[in-house]
């Protein structure tokens, strides 16, 4: 009998923690699928609310590609889809006396001053963010007092030394010609992204020889790409969404109007015909959305990494 006891007594130790452990994992197992059910929720209200912010901001788009492909009496209707998809709409708008000038005035300024912008404000930058010199800091808050002055404030004194001392009034050079000489916003942001660079890579550089200038072209550039391709952006954007300049000094000669005051014009003549103001609209914004679309992950990571010092 004792035998009997000794041998049956281990068995049922056994089945017993078997017993508890199989009693003692069914919390677990319950909260483990609550925990699956939050997380299921959290993915399936992050995705919503997602969606329904992208739908607010391309909506808009789809509405006016829709509109601009549109007849003349259906686009004063409250339709959304088009009965028939007029395609040559854009050929109206593009063979619009002047339209083309337009574009050559406005790829001539954006372009022309995105790189004037960037060459004379990566040096700048670079003295500001890693040479030490007397008067720096008073140097930074200048650049940061210049961004906070309105261009409104000077456009009248501005006015009369471009039109009236250079007679340049008519023309787009009185907006290049000032970005030769550096842009305070792009001298800032190019500033805060060199911060990141560390200062090893410059003293590297030095021991091998290198100078300033040679430091500059050869090591702090290519480490600056992203930096230099948001501040390229920014002002590329800045300047082909440009009203108020070309009002102020091309208004009175159309030959030298770009497309954001050509566009004014067009919807002045062609009140009525929402289609080709749509179509027009279209075509204005347009370059600006591509370009975008193919840069946008370098402007992200330039414009992301020019917090990161201070």
């Amino acid at each position: 009998m004792a035998q009997l006891t000794d041998t049956t007594t281990p068995a049922a130790a056994r089945t017993s923690g078997t017993a508890s452990r199989t009693t003692g994992s069914g919390p677990r197992r319950r909260g483990g699928a609550r925990g699956g059910r939050k997380a299921l929720l959290h993915w399936i209200g992050v995705h919503a609310l997602g969606v329904a912010a992208a739908l607010f901001f391309v909506l808009p788009f789809v509405f006016l590609f829709l509109t601009s492909l549109m007849s003349d009496q259906q686009a004063l209707t409250r339709d959304l889809v088009p009965d028939t998809w007029e395609w040559d709409n854009y050929a109206k708008v593009w063979n619009t006396p002047g339209f083309l000038t337009w574009w050559r005035n406005t790829l001539l300024y954006a372009g022309l001053g995105t790189l004037l912008t960037v060459v004379s404000s990566v040096p700048v930058a670079y003295a500001l963010a890693k040479f030490r010199f007397r008067g720096r800091r008073l140097s930074l808050l200048l650049v940061i007092a210049m961004m906070m002055l309105p261009p409104q404030v000077v456009v009248i004194p501005m006015y009369l030394f471009w039109a009236k001392q250079l007679d340049l009034s008519g023309t787009l050079w009185p907006l290049i010609i000032p970005m030769a000489f550096g842009d305070a916003f792009s001298i800032f942001l190019l500033r805060q992204f060199l911060l990141t660079i560390p200062d090893e890579y410059l003293d590297a550089a030095k021991v091998d020889g290198c100078g300033e200038v040679r430091t500059l072209l050869r090591v702090v550039l290519p480490m600056a790409k992203p930096g230099i391709a948001a501040v390229a952006l920014f002002q590329f954007f800045s300047a082909w969404n440009d009203y108020f300049g070309p009002q102020i000094y091309a208004s009175d000669n159309p030959a030298a109007w770009t497309l954001s005051y050509g566009l004014e014009s067009f919807k002045g003549a062609h009140h009525t015909n929402w289609n080709l103001t749509m179509a027009a609209t279209v075509l204005v914004m347009a370059p600006v959305i591509v370009l975008f679309f193919f840069a946008q992950k370098a402007f992200v990571e330039g414009v992301t990494l020019t917090g990161v010092k201070g």
